[in-house]
C-alpha cells in the first residue's frame, strides 16, 4: 500500500511534548533483540542527531526571528525524540559493543542503499564506501576479542559476515580526493537524495562517536585504532557529504530532511520485530508528519514553491535491514583494489595517495595492522565470521 506523507496529518505540535517518564524508555535486551532493532535504533539516532544539527545551522543563517522560533519548536521535539531512541541502547553493552553494531550499521544500511540506488554514479559511491566499513567491523571485531574475550558474532549473529574488505591502511587518502561529484537536485530520482542524506548521517554519528569514545579506552592498541579509523570515518563524511547538490536551497534541504525521517520512520515500523519499540517508530512518525508540513509551509512561504516539486509523490519501497553477503562477497570480489582520484575512482596507486600514505603512516604498520598482529600472538589466528565459505579474494584468505 502507498503512503504519502504530504497527505497524511500528524500529531499537532503542541501535543507532542513529553515529560521524562516518557522518554526515559527501558533499553533493548542486548542478548534476545533482533540485532537489526539494534541497527534501526542506531540509524535513527543518527537521523535525528542530523536533523537537529541542521536545525541549528539554518537558524544561524536566517535573520527572521519567527522562522527562528519555528525551528526552535520542532528542533526540541526533534531533540526529545534522539533521546527516546538514543536511549534504547543498553547501558550493560560495551563501548567496543556499540562500535561493532556500529559497523554493522554501516556495511548493512550502506549496502542495501548501494542495490537500491537507482544513479550509476551514487551506487558507485556506496558500493566503494561499503567495502571500507566491512574493513573496520574486521578489526574491531578482533580488537573486541583481544580486550574483552568476546566474539563478535553475539552482536552482529551471523546476519553479517566479518572478514577482510579494503585493508583500512589503504583508506588515508589526500582530502582532495574524498570530494565526489553532486547529484543534480533537478534531474535525480528523489529516491536518491533521501539515500544520500541516510548514508551521511549515519556516517557522521560513527565520525562523532569515535571522536568522543576514542580516548576512553585504556588500552593504546584501542585508542590508536579509533584515532585511525576516526581520520577515515571524517573521509567517508566528506565523501557522502559532496554528493548532495548545493544548490538546494535551505527550504528545500529542510522539506527533504523532514521526508526523509517519516520515510524511515516509517520503513521500520513496517519490520520491527520488537512491539514495544515499533510503538515508538509509530509515534514518531505521527510527530514527523506534522513537521514535515510545517518544513512545507517555510518552503512556500520563502522559497514561493511547492514541495511536490522536490519530493516524491509517494514513500519509496521501505528501507529494510536485511543480510547482504552475497552482494558485498560480489563487491570483494570485483572492487578491493579501488582507490579514488578527483571525483573518479581507479585502481592504480597514483602519486597523491603514495605522498598521503607516506605522510600519514610514515613507513610504519598503521593501528589497524598492528592490532591483528596483536590478536595473532594472542589467539594463533584472526578472528573471522565467514559462514558463506573462503574469502572471494585468494590474497585476503587465512593462512
Amino acid at each position: 500500500m502507498t503512503f504519502n506523507p504530504l497527505e497524511q496529518r500528524g500529531i499537532p505540535l503542541d501535543r507532542q511534548l513529553r515529560n521524562w517518564r516518557e522518554l526515559n524508555v527501558r533499553p533493548i535486551d542486548p542478548d534476545h533483540c533482533d540485532p537489526y532493532t539494534r541497527c534501526r535504533i542506531i540509524t535513527m539516532n543518527g537521523i535525528e542527531v542530523e536533523a537537529i544539527l541542521f536545525s541549528h545551522q539554518l537558524a544561524r543563517n536566517t535573520v527572521d526571528p519567527e522562522v527562528k522560533r519555528q525551528l526552535a519548536s520542532v528542533r526540541y521535539i526533534e531533540a526529545q525524540q534522539q533521546k527516546a531512541v538514543n536511549w534504547l541502547l543498553p547501558g550493560v553493552s560495551s563501548v567496543l559493543e556499540t562500535t561493532i553494531a556500529y559497523e554493522q550499521v554501516a556495511v548493512d544500511l550502506t549496502a542495501w542503499i548501494a542495490r537500491m540506488e537507482p544513479d550509476p554514479y551514487l551506487k558507485q559511491a556506496y558500493q566503494f564506501g561499503v567495502l571500507e566499513d566491512f574493513d573496520h567491523l574486521y578489526r574491531f571485531a578482533n580488537l573486541y576479542e583481544m580486550i574483552e574475550h568476546r566474539k563478535a558474532e553475539s552482536i552482529v549473529d551471523g546476519l553479517t559476515e566479518v572478514m577482510p574488505g579494503r585493508p583500512t591502511k589503504y583508506h588515508h587518502r589526500d582530502p582532495v580526493d574524498n570530494v565526489r561529484d553532486p547529484y543534480d537536485k533537478n534531474a535525480t530520482d528523489p529516491l536518491s537524495k533521501l539515500h544520500a542524506l541516510t548514508v551521511l548521517s549515519a556516517e557522521q554519528q560513527t565520525m562523532n562517536f569515535y571522536m568522543n569514545t576514542g580516548p576512553t579506552s585504556m588500552e593504546p592498541i584501542a585508542r590508536q585504532l579509533y584515532q585511525e579509523i576516526g581520520l577515515i570515518e571524517e573521509e567517508h563524511v566528506t565523501h557522502y557529504e559532496s554528493l548532495v547538490d548545493p544548490g538546494e536551497t535551505w527550504w528545500e534541504q529542510l522539506v527533504t530532511h523532514e521526508y526523509n525521517e517519516c520515510y524511515l520512520y516509517h520503513s521500520f515500523m513496517e519490520q520491527e520485530s520488537d512491539p514495544r519499540v515499533r510503538a515508538i517508530w509509530e509515534l514518531h512518525l505521527n510527530m514527523e508528519l506534522e513537521h514535515l508540513h510545517i518544513a512545507c509551509d517555510l518552503m512556500r512561504r520563502h522559497d514561493g514553491r511547492e514541495p511536490q516539486e522536490v519530493l516524491a509523490p509517494q514513500l519509496p519501497n521501505v528501507l529494510t535491514f536485511e543480510p547482504n553477503k552475497q552482494y558485498l562477497r560480489e563487491l570483494l570480489d570485483t572492487q578491493i583494489d579501488l582507490t579514488t582520484l578527483g571525483a573518479g575512482y581507479v585502481r592504480e596507486a597514483h602519486e597523491r595517495f603514495e605522498a598521503m600514505q607516506e605522510q600519514i603512516h610514515g613507513g610504519e604498520q598503521p593501528p589497524s595492522e598492528r592490532v591483528m598482529a596483536q590478536h595473532d600472538e594472542m589467539f594463533g589466528r584472526e578472528y573471522r565470521v565467514q559462514s558463506e565459505g573462503e574469502h572471494p579474494d585468494p590474497a585476503l584468505r587465512e593462512k
